[in-house]
C-alpha cells in the first residue's frame, strides 16, 4: 500500500490566482489505479513530483508497504514515472532508451535484448529501434518512454498524460499492456485529463481543489 498523508509542499514565488500551498492525502493498494484530474496550476505535477522523489516536501509521511520512502533518493524508490513531455535521451536510438530501464548499465541479456524488440512489436514500433527520437512522431515517442517504463517492472507506476496524441488503436493497446501491469500487482497514479483513459484504466478517480486532493469514487 502507498501511504500518503498530509504531504505539504510551499512555492515561495508563484504568479497571482495560483495555488502556493499544497497538502496531499492518499493510499493506493497494489493492482490499482488511481486517477487524478484538475485544471492547469491545481498541483498535479506537484504531486507527482513529491510522490517520485524530485521535490522535497515540508511535512508528511510517505511510505510504501510501510517502508518510508521519503528518506530515500528518487532512483531507490521504486517508482517508475512516464512524463508528458517523453524525457528519451536524444543521442541514444530508441532500443538503448528502452533499455535503459532494464539495465542502466546497458549490459543487458540476450532475454532482455529479445524483450524488448517484442515490446516494441507490441507498441507499433517493429523496425524502428536504430532510430533516434528526433526522427520519430510525437506519439511515437511517447510510446517509447511508456514501453521503457512498462518493462521495468517497478511496483509503482506515474503516469503523466502518457496517451497524448496517440490514436485510439495505439492508445487501446497501450491500455491493455498498462491493465497487464496491474494484474501483476503494480500500483498506478494517472494523472489525465482524457475521461476515455480514465473510464478504461481507473478503479477510483480524484480530482485536486484548493491544494487538495478530493475524492470522487469509483
Amino acid at each position: 500500500m502507498l501511504d500518503c498523508r498530509d504531504l505539504t509542499f510551499h512555492y515561495s514565488r508563484c504568479d497571482p490566482g495560483e495555488i502556493p500551498d499544497f497538502c496531499f492525502t492518499l493510499r493506493l493498494a497494489p493492482g490499482e489505479c488511481l486517477a487524478v484530474e484538475g485544471p492547469s496550476g491545481s498541483g498535479k505535477s506537484t504531486l507527482l513530483g513529491l510522490l517520485a522523489g524530485f521535490l522535497e516536501p515540508g511535512g508528511g509521511r510517505l511510505t510504501w508497504r510501510g517502508s518510508d520512502l521519503l528518506a530515500l533518493p528518487p532512483w531507490e524508490r521504486g517508482i517508475t514515472t512516464v512524463f508528458q513531455d517523453h524525457n528519451l535521451f536524444d543521442h541514444l536510438p530508441v532500443w538503448i532508451n528502452v533499455g535503459l530501464g532494464l539495465a542502466p548499465d546497458m549490459k543487458l541479456s540476450r532475454a532482455q535484448r529479445a524483450k524488448i524488440i517484442a515490446g516494441l512489436a507490441e507498441v507499433g514500433l517493429e523496425g524502428l529501434q536504430d532510430r533516434l527520437p528526433g526522427e520519430l512522431s510525437g506519439g511515437q515517442r511517447q510510446r517509447v518512454a511508456l514501453l521503457r517504463a512498462l518493462l521495468r517492472g517497478s511496483p509503482l507506476l506515474l503516469l503523466d498524460e502518457p496517451f497524448t496524441g496517440l490514436d485510439d488503436i495505439t492508445r487501446q493497446g497501450l491500455w491493455a499492456l498498462v491493465r497487464r501491469q496491474k494484474a501483476e500487482g503494480v500500483a498506478v497514479l494517472l494523472v489525465s485529463h482524457d475521461r476515455d483513459d480514465i473510464e478504461a484504466l481507473a478503479g477510483r478517480r480524484c480530482r485536486l481543489a484548493g491544494g487538495r486532493l478530493v475524492a470522487e469514487g469509483r
